[in-house]
């Protein structure tokens, strides 16, 4: 499994296998929202249509730069293309982000109490990730710059993942999980993503050198 993360080819095809569906999904938003395509019951294009095209552009852009991000040949033989490209990034996760909270302001709510509170701590958390990953590039911190940009990729791309678990369901069903059990099922694959992210982050971190303890 650690060698996943350590080859780029792998790494790029698992990142895009797991986040494709919600990034196409984003991508006909973006398309639709302006072309008025979207079908008339769409509850949060109808209250917040501009939050909403923010959200899946950020969301299209955080999700196809991500994964080439991480790959290591992009940052070691493409340097410059990397830091451009992770400025995009940054600024798609913050987008992602904040037009995410804001959706939660201005539509009226289909969801449980479970999954609103999860939405509202990912956004916030995940904007805290992005600037954390933004000032810690500032500082050159290498190994910290990447450990946060992991984490915001985990918590920003992990709610879209859910389709893995969420599609078989609905395929063998007929009908879109809903209620407290889907809810449930969401936040724990989110929160499982988010705590995969955690591992992966801490696996580049510099171990802490012990200071031996006084007798």
């Amino acid at each position: 499994m650690l060698r996943v993360f350590a080859k780029p080819i792998p790494l790029v095809l698992l990142l895009g296998f797991c986040t494709a569906i919600p990034v196409l999904m984003a991508a006909v938003r973006v398309y639709q929202i302006p072309a008025g395509g979207l079908p008339a019951d769409s509850l949060r294009v109808a209250a917040a249509p501009v939050s909403m095209w923010l959200h899946s552009l950020a969301g299209v852009l955080f999700g196809v730069l991500g994964p080439l991000q991480f790959a290591r040949v992009l940052r070691r033989k493409y340097g410059r293309l990397h830091r451009i490209l992770g400025r995009v990034f940054g600024v798609a996760g913050l987008f992602l982000g904040l037009s995410g909270l804001s959706l939660l302001l201005q539509v009226q709510s289909i969801s449980t109490p479970l999954l609103e509170v999860f939405r509202g701590l990912a956004g916030g958390a995940l904007v805290v990730a992005i600037v954390a990953g933004i000032s810690a590039a500032r500082r050159r911190d290498i190994p910290r710059h990447r450990a946060w940009m992991i984490r915001s990729y985990a918590i920003g791309m992990g709610s879209g993942t859910v389709a893995l678990v969420m599609f078989p369901i609905y395929i063998l069903t007929g009908e879109p999980p809903t209620g407290w059990f889907a809810d449930i099922v969401f936040v724990g694959w989110w929160a499982l993503n988010i705590a995969l992210g955690e591992w992966v982050a801490r696996l580049g971190q510099p171990a802490r050198r012990q200071t031996p303890a006084l007798a």
